[in-house]
């Protein structure tokens, strides 16, 4: 009975080898090992900024959500694209759900209510939302053109709610992240520009009324407009990193910043590695985040499903663009969005989302009959 489970197992595992995307398999596990690297040199600042007595700690949490994302990745990109985009379904609805759970009972932490606590872990569904978003209404547009179909209005009714329990945290970086890759899967359906035009315009209504009804937001804002000149932010010490690191790096172990930066581990991880590594390192974490990018969206343009199509162009989209976020924050072109470079930075939520995301990304690219063009 065991022995036929395993040949099971082994069997599928073996189709799936042979059918899935091993560049961007590659390309991912890359980004989850240098996440590890970048954690074992961050951890002993975080520890000491904690009060934590093991250096290590934090790099062995990394370690062990590194593991069990790698192992959902895999589970994930063996569904076939049906009960991926089911599987899609439940994330979004379950991210939700605890989101609206959390405006009662939520975890507040710097000044922001995200999280639940599970044990000692903190859970921040928003992570998970994102790829539940994508899938979902890449689906719902793709059915639009079929006359009597609610599914736009339903696709904007899902942004809408989702963007309304993010301003309540608040969370602008996150809702930000959604709108900007809802958008990109909306102009890749084939919309008509009337109706681009006009969510760009309450998008940019919607950035304006953040600025003046959330305190926080417009601080940030002002800060960025218009920063102290101390040097002492946490942007501007990490912008002294990315500069100190020249071209090759300190070396291993040898960045400062780590124990100087609160947020090394996880908003500002591009900067120690840049610090430790050099302008080597940056050149090859924004090459691997563009890999994912090109590899995501000519796959996407050879699809024959237009979900799937959209699915794997919104989800390529996030990525890309959540990890162009967090480097524009550590080069200071942007304001502080609380927000992690994917795969690489300290948390548990943010990698198992985003191992969500490259899983539903592998299983909507696999190799299929009739697939591909």
């Amino acid at each position: 009975m065991l022995g036929h489970g395993i040949n099971i197992v082994t069997g599928a595992l073996r189709d799936w080898w042979w059918s899935v995307d091993r560049v961007l398999v590659f390309t991912f596990c890359t980004l989850i090992a240098v996440g590890l690297i970048l954690s074992l040199a961050a951890s002993p600042g975080a520890a000491a900024s904690n009060h934590i007595a093991d250096p290590f700690y934090f790099f062995f949490r990394h370690s062990v959500f590194a593991i069990a994302g790698l192992i959902v990745m895999v589970a994930v990109s063996l569904a076939d694209p049906v009960n991926a985009r089911r599987f899609a379904n439940v994330v979004l609805i379950g991210a939700l759900l605890v989101m609206i759970y959390i405006i009662f009972a939520g975890h507040e932490a710097k000044g922001a209510q995200r999280w639940v606590r599970i044990g000692s872990f903190s859970l921040q569904p928003s992570e998970f939302l994102k790829p539940g978003l994508i899938v979902t209404v890449a689906w719902l547009f793709s059915r639009a053109k079929v006359k009597g179909s609610p599914t736009m209005v339903l696709a904007f009714l899902v942004l809408l709610v989702s963007i309304a329990l993010l301003m309540k945290q608040p969370d602008l970086g996150q809702t930000v992240l959604i709108t900007a890759s809802f958008s990109a899967v909306f102009f890749l359906a084939g919309v008509s520009w009337v109706w681009i035009i006009g969510l760009g315009a309450v998008f940019l209504a919607g950035l304006y009324s953040a600025y003046t009804f959330f305190p926080y937001i417009s601080a940030r804002v002002q800060y960025f407009l218009t920063p102290s000149g101390d040097g002492n932010s946490q942007t501007d010490r990490a912008l002294d990193a990315l500069t100190g690191g020249g071209i090759f790096g300190r070396g291993p172990g040898e960045g400062v910043i780590k124990w100087i930066l609160p947020e090394a581990h996880t908003d500002y991880i591009f900067s120690v590695a840049v610090e430790e590594y050099g302008t080597v390192a940056a050149l090859f974490i924004i090459s691997l985040f563009g890999l994912i990018l090109y590899r995501g969206l000519t796959s996407a343009l050879r699809l024959t499903d237009q979900s799937e199509q959209l699915a794997v162009a919104g989800l390529s989209v996030l990525i890309g663009l959540q990890a162009a976020i967090n480097i524009a924050v550590n080069l200071h072109i942007s304001p502080p969005e609380g927000m992690t470079l994917p795969f690489l930075s300290y948390g548990g939520s943010s990698l198992l989302g985003m191992c969500i995301t490259a899983g539903l990304l592998l299983a909507f690219t696999r190799r299929r009959p009739g697939a591909f063009e």
